[in-house]
């Protein structure tokens, strides 16, 4: 396995780990049309959980992981070895030469603790996952992909096509607000 050793400078705990607001991982900015579904640090958690429950090499990982995300997201052997690397020089988990080159992969005891001090932030990235998951099903049902679509082709047209008088930007405003507002108040 190769080593990589990209550090962060803003770690706010021993294992790399970035603490935002109520002890949650901080969550990068991104410009992209989709959040990532691992902010900083995560993905670490995510694959200590994954080891707890048997996995032992990278290909199951990414495996689990995939199917943790619903298909949504496969991460890449570049991602899932670097991080693996990490774990290792954290002493959170052990590699070990298998029969045919393989290298089995075994949580500490350092890193069961760590994974137990990151219970719930574990949980929080759990139900982000699985709301995540949701959201891509739902924007595969073709009427609310028609409708969303629709909704975006005419706020193109009106909004940045020509331009809009304020009061007639005042009016679509209040009909989005309107309209986000009833929607957030379905059962």
């Amino acid at each position: 396995m190769r080593h990589f050793h990209h550090y962060h400078a803003h770690h706010n705990d021993a294992h790399g780990l970035r603490r935002g607001r109520h002890g949650h991982g901080g969550h990068e900015e991104s410009h992209s049309r989709r959040p990532r579904f691992f902010g900083h640090g995560e993905l670490r958690l995510v694959m200590l959980d994954i080891l707890t429950r048997g996995a032992s090499h990278g290909y199951e990982l990414i495996k689990e992981i995939e199917a943790l995300t619903g298909g949504n997201y496969t991460p890449s052997p570049g991602v899932i070895y670097p991080t693996l690397d990490f774990l290792q020089d954290q002493q959170l988990i052990s590699l070990s030469e298998e029969e045919g080159g393989r290298k089995k992969i075994v949580i500490t005891e350092t890193g069961r603790a760590w994974l137990a001090e990151n219970s719930d932030h574990l949980e929080h990235i759990h139900a982000r996952v699985k709301a995540r998951i949701i959201g891509h099903e739902l924007r595969k049902n073709p009427e609310m992909k028609r409708a969303l679509e629709n909704l975006k082709a005419v706020l193109d047209l009106k909004v940045n096509q020509a331009p809009i008088e304020p009061a007639t930007l005042k009016k679509i405003v209040g009909l989005l607000d309107k309209t986000a507002l009833e929607i957030s108040q379905l059962d």
